[in-house]
């Protein structure tokens, strides 16, 4: 795995999750009430406060809890929630180890099909069902990794130019795009509870 993404629009932490499977994982994970920069950013800063130029799952799995969260902590804080996504991205490494052997690359490198890829997302801690389809189609559009029926398997997120997500990211445009549609299904939602409220 050695591209170039632009999830971070930061040079480095972009550069880390095109090369480090487990970095993408999780940024993912952290992309969550916080803007997507930011979580995406998060797995450089990690590996750097880690004295490493990279994430290691056995690594991170056997940290004292109190001082991973801690790591995160520092400011600029990792997340919103530091101490709450230190305990996820740990889960997230005891189970690559357990079921994995630590290999990040193993959840999708010898999937048969998208929907037994989207079984093992899913099955990964802190990755519900939208988190797992959006990764999966990250996959699928910009690294590479098309088993038989993935788009089938993202679902919406899967869809051509569909500007739905982080996958659908490019660059500068794609991301005021996904913004954008983004600030549409939240004024729908908010719209969709307002009419709720007045039956």
């Amino acid at each position: 795995m050695d591209v170039t993404l632009h999830l971070a629009q930061d040079p480095d932490a972009d550069a880390l999750l095109g090369r480090s499977p487990l970095a993408a994982l999780t940024g993912m994970l952290l992309d969550q009430q916080i803007p997507m920069e930011w979580a995406f950013k998060g797995p450089e800063t990690i590996a750097r406060r880690m004295g490493a130029d990279d994430l290691d799952a056995h690594d991170i799995a056997a940290r004292d809890p109190e001082e991973f969260a801690a790591l995160l902590s520092e400011k600029p804080a990792v997340h919103r929630y530091p101490g709450s996504m230190a305990k996820r991205v740990q889960a997230l490494c005891q189970y690559l180890v357990e079921h994995y052997a630590g290999d990040a690359e193993a959840v999708w490198r010898d999937a048969g099909s998208g929907a037994e890829l989207l079984k093992r997302l899913e099955a990964l801690p802190g990755f519900g069902k939208q988190k797992a389809q959006i990764f999966l189609a990250l996959l699928g559009k910009q690294l590479g990794v098309t088993p038989q029926g993935w788009r089938e398997a993202a679902g919406a997120y899967g869809e051509t130019k569909s500007y739905r997500s982080v996958a659908d990211i490019t660059g500068p445009e794609s991301l005021a795009k996904v913004r954008a549609h983004k600030q549409e299904m939240k004024a729908a939602a908010k719209a969709a509870k307002a009419a709720r409220t007045k039956e």
